[in-house]
């Protein structure tokens, strides 16, 4: 089970928006209050401007906090209010423990996933193939028998990714095919690792792999 959030410890936020730009925005809010359903957190900061960012009751957020060992925490919550206590302090729905998604950097979650990847490698025409898990450590997709994609080979790919609020994201990716696995209808799924890619984009292929979790969990 994921480690608990202590007072003072920060939170990382993106709210869940149609509005693309403000979609990619992070921040950070100090904890300033775990309660049993609530956790008071202060009005959080945008990461690169270092402004203030409103929020409204019903946003929708998603976030993440960083434990021991660099553990890094996901979760789903809303704004259900305000309180004021000497300052303006943001209350957010405290999630269930075991709705907490925990990823260490070297063990990364993987989900399965339907997702659009374009593939290009050596002097190979670029092909069009579907992922059949993704995660942030790297992907598989299943692709024709007919590829010469082999184990060792070094891909450059693009990867579409579309999320809840019916954002989509376009993550571009450097990644080393480490096991290729034949299949009786003659296509081949080809697993992938990540040998280059932002960490930002990471973190967005992190966000969707926690959400889908969240969807299979539901399910």
């Amino acid at each position: 089970m994921a480690e608990l959030m202590k007072v003072n410890q920060l939170l990382h936020l993106q709210v869940n928006t149609i509005d693309e730009e403000e979609a990619k925005q992070e921040y950070k809010a100090r904890i300033s209050d775990v309660r049993a359903d609530t956790i008071l957190i202060e009005v959080p900061m945008n990461e690169r401007t270092g402004r203030l960012k409103r929020l409204y009751t019903g946003d929708e957020l998603n976030a993440f906090y960083i434990s021991d060992g660099g553990v890094k925490n996901y979760f789903q919550s809303s704004v259900i209010g305000f309180r004021e206590q000497g300052i303006k302090l943001v209350a957010i729905a405290k999630p269930d423990p075991a709705s907490i998604t925990k990823i260490q950097r070297r063990s990364f979650l993987r989900i399965p996933a339907e997702l659009e990847v374009s593939v290009a490698f050596a002097d190979h025409t670029p092909f069009i193939a579907l992922t059949e898990d993704v995660g942030g450590g790297g992907v598989s997709f299943i692709c024709g028998g007919e590829e010469k994609i082999e184990a060792s080979d070094h891909v450059n790919c693009w990867l579409v990714v579309p999320y809840k609020n019916g954002t989509i994201e376009h993550i571009n990716f450097k990644a080393e095919a480490v096991r290729i696995k034949p299949l009786e209808s003659g296509r081949k799924i080809v697993m992938l690792q990540f040998s280059e890619i932002a960490d930002r984009d990471r973190q967005k292929l992190i966000q969707y792999c926690f959400e889908k979790q969240f969807d299979l969990r539901k399910n």
